[in-house]
């Protein structure tokens, strides 16, 4: 009885797998409790080749697109039908000046290993002289590093005494500018910097007249004959 029952149970199952197409990207079937599970499949389709009648294109026609000419076309027809695409194996074949490139480009990109070793010690010795060329500029930027910050020193004092000197003139020629107008007056104002033109006039005249009385003085000195002491 039992076996009876898996029997008909067994039929059924298998005429329920005829009714489904495996063709589907996606099947479904429900398990005992009651889930919706899916399995995929994939059924890629088949590569067409019709071995009896190939497409061979013709190269002596306008009608035959320029791509479906050239050689590497050919290679993959031959690659396909073999034979019966009618095409020379020898033709296939790179020519000397193709021959000459794919050799040039092997060596440019695939060079072999003694030349690889080469260009990895050249590099390292590079990368060393470049290393020991900075080191040998820090120690000589830090050998000169106390007569640097002596020289940054001395210029920021003279600076700063420059300032406090031109500071100092600038509050007497207010005081001259007071003195003179009766009145404070800034420093940026056009009669400030009129007056300190003067000034400067006047002080360059009193240099230019003290230097040609001290000249005028020293040469009577040098005409003088000397005391004869006997």
């Amino acid at each position: 009885m039992a076996a009876l029952m898996l029997c008909k149970r067994t039929m059924i199952f298998c005429r329920f797998l005829q009714g489904v197409s495996f063709s589907k990207s996606k099947i479904s079937a429900i398990s005992s409790n009651g889930l919706l599970l899916q399995i995929a499949s994939y059924n890629p389709k088949p590569l067409k080749l019709n071995i009896r009648e190939p497409y061979i294109p013709d190269k002596d026609s306008e009608k035959t697109p320029e791509w479906q000419t050239t050689a590497k076309y050919a290679r993959k027809l031959f690659g396909r039908y073999g034979s019966v695409s009618g095409i020379d194996p020898a033709t296939l074949w790179p020519s000397h000046e193709e021959l000459d490139k794919i050799i040039a480009e092997e060596h440019e990109w695939q060079p072999p290993l003694e030349v690889l070793l080469k260009n990895v010690a050249a590099k390292e010795n590079e990368k060393m002289e470049k290393r020991l060329a900075r080191e040998k500029l820090i120690a000589e930027k830090m050998a000169q590093m106390p007569k640097m910050i002596a020289d940054w020193r001395k210029e920021k004092r003279l600076t700063k005494q420059k300032a406090k000197e031109e500071h100092a003139r600038r509050e007497q020629l207010l005081a001259m500018a007071k003195e003179r107008l009766g009145y404070a007056i800034d420093y940026r104002s056009p009669k400030f910097k009129e007056m300190v033109a003067e000034l400067e006039k006047e002080e360059k005249k009193k240099r230019k007249e003290a230097k040609r009385k001290l000249q005028l003085g020293m040469v009577p000195a040098l005409e003088t004959p000397p005391v004869d002491a006997s």
